[in-house]
């Protein structure tokens, strides 16, 4: 009887091991610090595609080409590795896009990460280009103008108060597809944003950037130290 209670411990502590975090992570690495980002589920083709990207080491050496502070800081343009001082950057590409994703659950709160695009019809993504959310805190008053003059839809009361209370930039909601947010590291973010910048909003100073996903047994951790907040 005790082998057999044995066995179903073990058994037990097996599966609680080696069961899978219940989302990918990725943590971008800066002169200004590093910041970890939880990809979403809900977006699956964004998630996949940002994931290989990574892991072919697409990412590494690119810039952070394009800042406005109380908006967002964009990067993956693969143009802007060794790119000339200076140089105008935001047209490069891998060769494809990604088919939008609109959830309305998800949203540009500050630190959401989005895909870049240009002005096609189907509002789909760039392959690689992205950008991660500064934004700024809103008035109900401001909202409702965004609502009418920008959206014209209305945003959900619970939205509202995240836009009030934390920021973001509520007028991409629904034309971009937000596919992750960050979850350690908004400070990053902060010190990107206000730096200086040239006529193009390029950093004078280059601020490049490695990317990297987090393996099985960080992003466990993670998601302990997440819950541990969650439920204080």
């Amino acid at each position: 009887m005790n082998k057999f209670f044995t066995l179903i411990l073990c058994c037990c502590f097996i599966s609680a091991f080696s069961a899978k975090p219940k989302n990918q992570y990725i943590r971008i690495k800066t002169a200004k610090g590093e910041c970890i980002i939880k990809l979403y589920n809900e977006t699956p083709k964004h998630r996949d595609n940002f994931i290989k990207l990574t892991k072919d080491h697409v990412f590494d050496g690119t810039l952070f080409h394009r800042i406005i502070k109380d908006f967002m800081i964009q990067g993956g343009d693969p143009d802007s590795k060794n790119a000339r001082p200076g140089e105008e950057l935001g047209n490069g590409t891998v060769g494809y896009t990604v088919p939008a994703e609109f959830r309305d659950s998800l949203f540009h709160k500050k630190g959401a990460l989005g895909a870049a695009r240009d002005n096609n019809p189907e509002k789909a993504s760039s392959g690689s280009q992205f950008y991660i959310v500064q934004g700024k805190k809103f008035t109900d008053e401001q909202l409702d103008a965004v609502e009418k003059n920008r959206l014209q839809f209305k945003i959900p009361q619970w939205e509202r108060e995240i836009y009030k209370t934390q920021g973001g930039t509520p007028h991409l909601d629904r034309n971009y597809t937000v596919f992750g947010e960050v979850v350690k590291g908004l400070e990053m973010v902060d010190a990107i944003a206000v730096l200086e910048r040239d006529s193009k909003d390029r950093p004078v100073a280059d601020i490049s950037m490695q990317v990297s996903v987090l393996k099985r047994r960080e992003a466990k951790k993670l998601e302990k130290e997440l819950n541990k907040k969650i439920k204080k």
